[in-house]
């Protein structure tokens, strides 16, 4: 199975839209990440002349994403740009698109049935063993490989989440690491509110930790809202997520959060966009499409700032 990276498949340049196609973009719900993720999709494709985006949000309900991409099929789409909530729906997507034979991009998150999928069907994500392992190692240089560590994870169903995981065992697993402590792990649903709670249960439980390792920048910015209102000095804990939002920036910026590794909603909106228009035109493409993952640090923080900062 071979993988191409983002640069190597250099999609953005080459694709042209010979008639007027129409894509169908399937998103399973919206936070900040996902927000990012939807608007590199839209913004690319309005640089594409003749091309036309359809867009539904499931707000993650399965069954509603399914009736929406059932409508898409419905409706003649040329393509269809899908994000799921859980890898192991992607089987009954794979089989709608291709019985209809319309080419599936999958965005963002992996189907189960990747190994299986039709050579009209590809994922055009980032490879998680790169996100969780940079965010670990980092955590590990800044505690000097020893400390307590608490770990903040999205949706246990979630491919993300669980490889996310996985990369912080593993690395603690490592000779340079080995002095980290994993001493609390629980779900936070991706969400801000979520992390909030959690780790205000910690703190009345009376939890010490060092680090603070999250899945995602929105329960990293969960954790630290805790932690002030607790009067806990940020200086004093490391904090580390993953997606390098606009927030979590902005949190680096103040010196609340440590760690961040970009994951390019941008570039990988655009490459599903580009991918789409290819398999329509009926060329070949890798079944996974990888757009690298960035470690962003204050040390080098200038370069992923917004313009206008």
């Amino acid at each position: 199975m071979k993988t191409a990276t983002l640069a190597s498949i250099a999609l953005a340049i080459s694709v042209s839209v010979a008639n007027a196609q129409t894509i169908g973009v399937s998103m399973t719900n919206l936070d900040k990440f996902r927000e990012m993720l939807l608007n590199g999709v839209l913004s690319h494709g309005k640089t594409i002349s003749g091309l036309k985006l359809v867009t539904q949000n499931a707000n993650g309900d399965n069954e509603l994403q399914k009736k929406q991409v059932q409508q898409f099929v419905a409706d003649k789409v040329d393509a269809i740009i899908m994000m799921l909530s859980d890898g192991d729906f992607g089987p009954q997507m794979t089989k709608i698109a291709a019985d209809a034979g319309i080419p599936l991009i999958y965005i963002n998150t992996t189907p189960s049935n990747l190994s299986d999928l039709p050579d009209n069907q590809v994922v055009v994500a980032s490879d998680e063993k790169d996100s969780g392992t940079l965010e670990t190692k980092q955590v590990c240089s800044l505690l000097k490989g020893k400390g307590r560590v608490v770990v903040l994870m999205g949706e246990v169903f979630h491919v993300a989440a669980r490889t996310r995981t996985q990369d912080i065992s593993d690395v603690i697993a490592t000779p340079e690491c080995k002095g980290l402590e994993i001493v609390e792990q629980q779900a936070a649903y991706w969400s801000r509110d979520y992390a909030d709670q959690q780790m205000q249960e910690w703190l009345a439980a009376g939890v010490k930790f060092d680090a603070v390792i999250a899945n995602n920048d929105e329960m990293a910015l969960g954790a630290i809202r805790a932690m002030k209102k607790a009067n806990i000095p940020m200086k004093d804990v490391v904090v580390a997520g993953v997606d390098a939002t606009d927030d979590a920036l902005a949190a680096m910026v103040a010196g609340d959060l440590d760690v961040t590794v970009l994951q390019s909603a941008v570039g990988q909106g655009a490459a599903a966009v580009d991918a789409a228009v290819k398999l329509v035109n009926k060329e070949k493409l890798p079944r996974e499409n990888n757009v690298p993952f960035e470690l962003v640090t204050p040390e080098n923080i200038a370069q992923y700032l917004p313009k206008s900062q």
